[in-house]
């Protein structure tokens, strides 16, 4: 099982309102960052970048083996600037901007890998309901990305369509959401 879609997992924030970092954070025996990269490899995704900030950078390298690392210099100007991190370095590494890319942020941690091989049936950007994440971002979408400003939220330059896929929504933003998870 192998697809040619890379992933971007987002792992950039500073996580004041959770008080620790997000992507570190330990659910059942992992930590969420590998358990992303772990589900998406599973899923067959081959490439996988994960965009963190500096002060995670040695913590997220440590618990991503077979991921490449990239560091948003200006993560509190928003998600998409740390997609453009992200797709800029899957860029460079292949010559071109990909056809389709996983969008995966690492607060959004109800999705399988059945949800993930759902997306990877698709071409044209979409978003799994329930879970609402990972995303899959297509075509003119990544270009309108790579166009806009870093502090645009990414509802605003694409329109998604749903699909229907398993998984649960979660958004672990504080730490009320992180006793929910536990």
């Amino acid at each position: 099982m192998s697809h040619n879609v890379p992933a971007v997992i987002l792992a950039a924030g500073s996580s004041e309102r959770l008080g620790q970092p997000k992507a570190l954070v330990n659910f059942n025996g992992e930590t969420l960052i590998k358990m992303a990269v772990r589900q998406l490899k599973d899923s067959g995704c081959e490439t996988i970048v994960i965009v963190t900030n500096s002060d995670l950078s040695f913590d997220i390298l440590s618990e991503s083996k077979g991921a490449t690392v990239v560091i948003n210099p200006a993560p509190e100007n928003g998600r998409t600037g740390s997609i453009h991190c992200g797709l800029m370095s899957l860029g460079t590494e292949n010559g071109k901007m990909p056809k389709r890319v996983l969008i995966v942020p690492v607060d959004r941690c109800g999705w399988t890998v059945e949800t993930v091989l759902q997306l990877l049936e698709q071409y044209s950007s979409c978003s799994p309901k329930p879970a609402g994440h990972p995303l899959l971002l297509c075509g003119k979408d990544i270009e309108a990305v790579m166009a806009s400003l870093p502090d645009i939220p990414l509802r605003d330059i694409v329109g998604f369509s749903t699909i229907d896929a398993p998984g649960i929504f979660l958004n672990i933003d504080t730490p009320e959401d992180l006793e929910r998870l536990l």
